[in-house]
C-alpha cells in the first residue's frame, strides 16, 4: 500500500510538472531577475535560508536566466559562498555607498543590469519601481505585526506596516505564503484578491533525505540527544507558546524528553519559570547555533514534533517534520493546517489539556504513529522545490508576456 501511495504522488507530481512545463513553453526566453538579497547573502537562518533556497532552486531548475543578488554588504561564510558560487547567481554591491541603496538608488543598478522582473523576498521593494520599466513582485510572509499588534514595539510594527502596505499598493504582484497570509492582505490592506497568488514555500533539500546510520550517531553524540524525544524548533518567543508545551510535559511519560531549538529572547525567563515550578529541569534540552547541516539528523531522531503557534504565516518548521517522517502536532488559529494537512493534529493553543492528551495518545500509538508519518509524507509532495519552483517561474513569465 505504501509504495503504491507513494508511486501515486511521484506519478501526480509528474504530471503537474509536465503541464506547467507544456504552459510556459510558448513565451520560454532566458530573464534577468533581480532579487532583494540582504537576507540571502547575510542571514544563515529564517529568511536568509529562504531566500538562498529560492534563489538556488531557481538558478538549478532554470540555468538559462540570469539571477542577480543584491545586496549593501556580504557576510563570508561557507553558506553563503557556496550559494554565490554558481555561475548564474551573480552578487551585487553598491557603487556608491549604501544610503538609500535598497529603498531608491538600486534603480541605476537594475537598470544598467538590465533587469526586467525585481522581486523583493520580504515585505519590500524599491521605491518609484513602478515609474521604470522593471516589473516587481513583493512576497508578503505575514501581518503578525498588524495580527497580534501587543507582539512589537511600536515604532517597529509601524515602520513594518508602512513598507509592506507601501509594497503590496505599488508592486505590480503578490505572493501569499499561505491562504491565510492573502486573506490578512485583503482584510487589512483592501488589495484586489486578483494581484495576490499563494505560492507557497518548500524547506531544504537536505530535509528530504534520511542520513546514514553513522552520522545520525555522530549528532546524538555530539547533542547528548535522549533516546525518545519530542522537538520543538523556532525563535523562544511568547508567539511560539512554548509554554504550553512544558505545561503538558508535566503529565507526559517521563521515558521522554523535549528538545528545543532555537533563539532565546526576554520571554524564556518565562519558560524557565515555568520549568523550575514544574521540576522538569532534567527533561528539557534547550540547544542553539546549531550548523544546518546537523538540523534535518535531529528532526530525524525525534518521536514527535510540537508546534502550538498562536500565529505564523505559513510553518516551515512543519514542513521540515513531515518531510523527515515525523507525526506533527500543531495549533488551530492561523496557517498551521495548510502545512500540516489533514493528517496533523491540531490543537487550540491555550489548551494544555488537549494538547497532553494527545502527545500521549500519539506516543503510546505506534499504528497511530505510522499513519501520520505516512500520510504526512505524501501530503508534504505538495510543497516539493520543483513544484514550488515551476508555480514562481510561471508567475515570473505572466508578468512579463
Amino acid at each position: 500500500m505504501k509504495a503504491e501511495s507513494e508511486n501515486k504522488t511521484q506519478k501526480a507530481e509528474s504530471n503537474e510538472l509536465e503541464q506547467s512545463s507544456i504552459s510556459l513553453s510558448a513565451f520560454s526566453f532566458p530573464l534577468k531577475i533581480g532579487f532583494d538579497g540582504k537576507r540571502a547573502a547575510n542571514n544563515l537562518t529564517g529568511l536568509g535560508n529562504y531566500s538562498r533556497s529560492l534563489i538556488e532552486s531557481l538558478a538549478n531548475q532554470y540555468p538559462e536566466n540570469q539571477y542577480f543578488v543584491y545586496s549593501p554588504k556580504v557576510k563570508s561564510h561557507k553558506q553563503i559562498d557556496s550559494f554565490l558560487a554558481q555561475d548564474n547567481i551573480t552578487l551585487k554591491l553598491p557603487k556608491e555607498g549604501t544610503f538609500l541603496w535598497r529603498t531608491l538608488n538600486i534603480l541605476k543598478d537594475l537598470g544598467g543590469d538590465h533587469v526586467q522582473i525585481f522581486h523583493g523576498l520580504s515585505h519590500e521593494i524599491p521605491f518609484a519601481i513602478q515609474h521604470t520599466k522593471i516589473k516587481s513582485i513583493v512576497t508578503i510572509h505575514d501581518l503578525i505585526f498588524l495580527r497580534f499588534p501587543h507582539y512589537y514595539q511600536f515604532i517597529d510594527r509601524k515602520l513594518y506596516e508602512w513598507k509592506s502596505k507601501s509594497a503590496c499598493k505599488r508592486a505590480d504582484k503578490i505572493i501569499a505564503i499561505s491562504e491565510k497570509t492573502k486573506a490578512d492582505i485583503v482584510e487589512f490592506y483592501g488589495t484586489d484578491p486578483d494581484k495576490i497568488e499563494v505560492i507557497y514555500q518548500s524547506c531544504d533539500d537536505s530535509f528530504k533525505e534520511p542520513l546514514p546510520a553513522q552520522s545520525l550517531k555522530r549528532i546524538t553524540l555530539t547533542y547528548k540527544l535522549p533516546d525518545q524525544y519530542i522537538l520543538n524548533v523556532g525563535t523562544i518567543e511568547q508567539r511560539k507558546n512554548l509554554k504550553l508545551i512544558i505545561q503538558a510535559l508535566k503529565n507526559v511519560n517521563d521515558q521522554y524528553k523535549l528538545v528545543v531549538i532555537g533563539k532565546q529572547t526576554p520571554y524564556f525567563k518565562e519558560v524557565e519559570r515555568e520549568i523550575e515550578k514544574l521540576g522538569l529541569r532534567n527533561r528539557i534540552i534547550f540547544l542553539k547555533n546549531i550548523p544546518f547541516a546537523d538540523l534535518p539528523g535531529i528532526y530525524q531522531m525525534a518521536s514527535l514534533f510540537v508546534y502550538p503557534s498562536f500565529y505564523e504565516g505559513f510553518g516551515i518548521p512543519i514542513i521540515e517534520a513531515l518531510y523527515s517522517k515525523v507525526p506533527v502536532i500543531a495549533a488551530t488559529g492561523s496557517c498551521l493546517e495548510e502545512a500540516g494537512g489533514p493528517h496533523s493534529i491540531y490543537i487550540n493553543p491555550d489548551d494544555v489539556t488537549g494538547l497532553t492528551h494527545w502527545i500521549n495518545l500519539v506516543l503510546e500509538n505506534v499504528g497511530l504513529q505510522n499513519e501520520m508519518k505516512e500520510k504526512g509524507l505524501e501530503f508534504v509532495q505538495k510543497f516539493n522545490s520543483p513544484l514550488v519552483t515551476q508555480q514562481l517561474m510561471n508567475c515570473y513569465q505572466n508578468l512579463i508576456s
